[in-house]
């Protein structure tokens, strides 16, 4: 369980969130959404401790993530951040197998074990094929795939990750969040499309100016009273046989002449 409490945090006077409150019960998926610079990147830092709120609590499991040495908050959270540049001389099975430090002494070498994790990671986000590349030279979407892997290698009970799709084609986005549910660890994650976003999260928290505007189920946030004023964008919602599909459009100017525009499907 992610249980944060009343998070505010400023970069000196700028305020970007303000008493924020997320609970990710155990085995949920819970959605992180807004607009670009709601707040979400910033709230998903202070999960795992690399940002320090000014005032609220965030704990793992009962505990404060503040009091965790940095090794043993490693066993329990694994974070996938937005894809950096990298020129370290590593293949992406070294990526994959950096995902198992925390479970290694000082010093300690790689068992049989870990590369077997780490071999089986990189098959679970069909990046198998990627192994013995060098991870500089990879495309934007396989490092995203190398960097969940290394998530997965990490065995960690709770998951984070920053706009995980992004770089992704459209099979992949499906394929990767699918198995984010599979794996049925607590997890939080920063999502753009809300479509899928509706697909594949238990409970969306839709943030707005470093605010929570709405916190529940995707079938009672993501709704146009809710959506339009926030995103600043016509909302539609469309009911599908399994589900419902969100429809978006202008919300002047040439609203009437436009086509709508869509992303992805969502239950």
């Amino acid at each position: 369980m992610i249980r944060a409490d009343d998070i505010s945090f400023a970069y000196g006077d700028v305020q970007v969130l303000d008493s924020i409150r997320l609970h990710a019960d155990s085995g949920r998926v819970v959605g992180l959404i807004g607009p670009n610079g709601s707040g979400k990147t910033t709230m998903l830092r202070t999960l795992y401790a690399a940002l320090e709120p000014r005032a609220g609590t965030v704990d793992v499991d009962g505990e404060p993530v503040a009091s965790l040495k940095p090794r043993d908050l490693a066993r329990r959270l694994a974070v996938v951040m937005q894809e950096g540049d990298s020129e370290l001389p590593l293949t992406a099975a070294d990526v994959v197998l950096l995902g198992r430090a925390p479970h290694l002494s000082t010093f300690e070498r790689h068992t049989r074990d870990d590369f077997e994790i780490a071999a089986d990671s990189l098959t679970r986000v069909g990046a198998r094929h990627l192994a013995q590349r060098p991870f500089a030279r990879l495309s934007g979407g396989e490092k995203q795939r190398v960097l969940i892997a290394r998530a997965l290698a990490q065995r960690a009970g709770h998951l984070l990750l920053d706009e995980p799709t992004n770089h992704l084609d459209i099979r992949f986005q499906h394929d990767v969040l699918q198995l984010v549910r599979a794996l049925g660890v607590t997890t939080v994650v920063v999502l753009h499309d809300l479509n899928l976003a509706a697909r594949y999260c238990d409970e969306v928290v839709l943030l707005d100016d470093g605010r929570v505007v709405a916190a529940g189920t995707p079938d009672t946030v993501l709704r146009s009273e809710l959506l339009e004023p926030v995103y600043q964008i016509g909302v539609e919602r469309v009911s599908t046989d399994d589900g419902f599909q969100l429809l978006f459009r202008p919300m002047n100017g040439n609203a009437g002449t436009t086509n709508e525009m869509t992303m992805g499907n969502s239950t």
